[in-house]
C-alpha cells in the first residue's frame, strides 16, 4: 500500500513537471470591423463624392473580404456594383491598394490580370488600424482615379471616426 502510494505520488510529480514546461497555445486577438464604422467611413466617402457631384458605389468589406456596407447612389451605373465589390475584396485580400495592381499592369506585368478574384483598376482601399488590415473599401463609378480618392477619403476619416 505504501508503495502504491509513492508510485502515485511520483507519477504525479511527472505529471506536474511535464504540464509545466508544455507549450501553451494562445488564441490571437484582433481588432474588428463593425458596422457602425462601415457606415461613418462610408459616409466620409460619399460626401467627398457629392462634393465633386460624382455618383458611385461604395462597398465596404472587413478584412476576409466579406461585405459589411453597400450603398449605391442615384443615377450611377449597374455595371460599377460588381466592380466596387470586386476592388474593395481584393484590396482585402492582398492588404493593398488595387491602384498598385493597376500600375503594375501598366509597366507591363500583364501577368497579374489572371490573380485569381482580384481587380487590378484604383478604387479599392485597406482598412488599418494599428498597422492590422481590418477591411477595406471599394469604389466605383467614375474615373479609376476619381474612385481610388473618394475610398481614400473615407479611409482618411477613420482616426477621427475613432476619436484618435
Amino acid at each position: 500500500m505504501i508503495l502504491k502510494t509513492k508510485q502515485l505520488l511520483c507519477a504525479a510529480v511527472v505529471v506536474a513537471a511535464m504540464a509545466q514546461t508544455a507549450p501553451v497555445a494562445e488564441l490571437a486577438t484582433k481588432k474588428a470591423l463593425t458596422l457602425a464604422v462601415a457606415k461613418e467611413i462610408a459616409a466620409a466617402s460619399s460626401r467627398f463624392a457629392q462634393k465633386n457631384n460624382w455618383n458611385v458605389v461604395i462597398t465596404i468589406v472587413d478584412d476576409g473580404g466579406h461585405m459589411v456596407y453597400f450603398e449605391r447612389m442615384d443615377g450611377v451605373q449597374t455595371g460599377s456594383i460588381d466592380v466596387a465589390i470586386r476592388k474593395a475584396k481584393t484590396a482585402a485580400a492582398f492588404k493593398r491598394p488595387t491602384r498598385l495592381f493597376e500600375q503594375a499592369i501598366a509597366d507591363g506585368r500583364t501577368v497579374l490580370v489572371a490573380l485569381p478574384g482580384g481587380m487590378p483598376f484604383e478604387g479599392g482601399v485597406p482598412i488599418t488600424v494599428d498597422d492590422e488590415i481590418i477591411g477595406a473599401v471599394g469604389v466605383s463609378g467614375v474615373t479609376a482615379q476619381q474612385d481610388g480618392m473618394i475610398a481614400q477619403a473615407g479611409v482618411d476619416a477613420l482616426p477621427k471616426i475613432l476619436g484618435r
